[in-house]
């Protein structure tokens, strides 16, 4: 069932699933926690803590958020990873929890990273799927202000039938072709929080001076069908100073966990084994 907190006037969504050391899940957009549930039903005894982001899911996106960070759309509210990052530890602060692990896909490994050079004291490991360390390179800049162009005429059905259909890898579709149109469900944001996030993720900083000073364990998962996370991308965070473990998941696309959630499960399950439960 899903609780809430509320932060800055905004009610935030987050539900819990099982027992054991915490380990907080943050899912990739345009989805929101649902994303998780296959694989969390495969990997066993843990306490899963899965929030929805602002404007994600059951979290209302709030009011107030920055305008003109985004030079490039100057006009565009700016869902920051650093805002992102201040919810989840008001999110660890709400459940008492000293420290956790946490495992994050796409936008969730880059407010991981955020969350790393804000209170590295409060990670005892990092699970990094499909995501990178690198800033956007200028073709994704200029394809994310196309998104808020096209956002800005036609709405989101466009923009979200186009992620459902690219950012799913191949092998997925082939196997099981209703995983379109789960997942295409559960993208239900409004256009104000499609803009502010792809606001807020042109603007992210480039982490790759970071990571040699990551002393947490790192798991890095790369899908091997991701069309915009590549495998060179994610080694980087092998540079790591408490050790990288690396996997690349040939037949997955960019929700990895979704479309391969055992495969995913088995990778993560022993890793999460060195923590205490």
């Amino acid at each position: 069932m899903s609780k809430t907190y509320v932060l800055n006037g905004a009610s935030l969504s987050y539900s819990e699933l099982g027992s054991g050391f915490p380990v907080i899940f943050l899912h990739p957009t345009p989805l929101d926690h649902f994303y998780w549930l296959p694989m969390i039903a495969e990997l066993g005894e843990v306490r899963a803590i899965l929030p929805d982001f602002r404007g994600h899911g059951a979290s209302a996106l709030g009011t107030g958020l920055p305008v003109g960070g985004f030079t490039r759309v100057p006009d565009a509210p700016v869902l920051s990873m650093g805002q992102l990052a201040a919810d989840m530890l008001a999110l660890i602060d709400h459940l008492a929890l000293p420290e956790a692990v946490f495992a994050g896909c796409s936008i969730g490994g880059y407010v991981m990273m955020e969350l790393w050079r804000r209170a590295p004291l409060r990670i005892r490991g990092l699970a990094i799927i499909c995501s990178k360390p690198q800033p956007d390179a200028e073709d994704n800049l200029t394809k994310r202000v196309e998104t808020i162009a096209r956002v800005r005429r036609e709405g989101t059905m466009g923009v979200f039938d186009g992620n459902a259909q690219t950012l799913i890898g191949a092998s997925a579709q082939k196997k099981r072709p209703e995983i379109i149109q789960e997942l295409r469900a559960r993208m239900t944001l409004t256009p104000d929080a499609v803009i502010a996030t792809q606001a807020g993720l042109a603007m992210r900083p480039d982490s790759v001076p970071d990571i040699a000073e990551i002393d947490a364990p790192i798991l890095a998962i790369c899908g091997g069908e991701d069309p915009g996370i590549t495998e060179a991308e994610m080694r980087a965070f092998e540079a790591a100073e408490g050790g990288c473990e690396f996997h690349l998941l040939a037949d997955a696309g960019h929700f990895a966990a979704y479309e391969q959630p055992a495969k995913m499960a088995a990778m993560l399950a022993p890793w999460l084994r060195q923590f205490e439960f």
